[in-house]
């Protein structure tokens, strides 16, 4: 486990956070651990890139492209 050190905490803020803990039954560590958890939320999986495009984008809306007409495909080249 980890340990952090938090400095230049203003006292106000300290009192707020022992009488949150006190309401709560924990310590001013447990409580300070709790708001750090739900905070910072649970590790989300990584996107991959299609994911994170898709992500940036949705809310854009949807393109409709007009696709062209294929014909068949070309007999590959004789290389003999």
């Amino acid at each position: 486990m980890a340990s952090i050190t938090v400095r230049n905490l203003d006292d106000d803020v300290k009192r707020r956070l022992r009488v949150r803990a006190a309401e709560n039954g924990h310590s001013m560590e447990e409580e300070a651990r709790d708001i750090l958890r739900r905070a910072v939320g649970g590790a989300s999986p990584p996107k991959d890139l299609g994911q994170a495009i898709h992500a940036r984008f949705a809310k854009l809306g949807g393109v409709d492209l007009e696709l062209p007409v294929r014909g068949p495909m070309r007999p590959p080249p004789e290389l003999g």
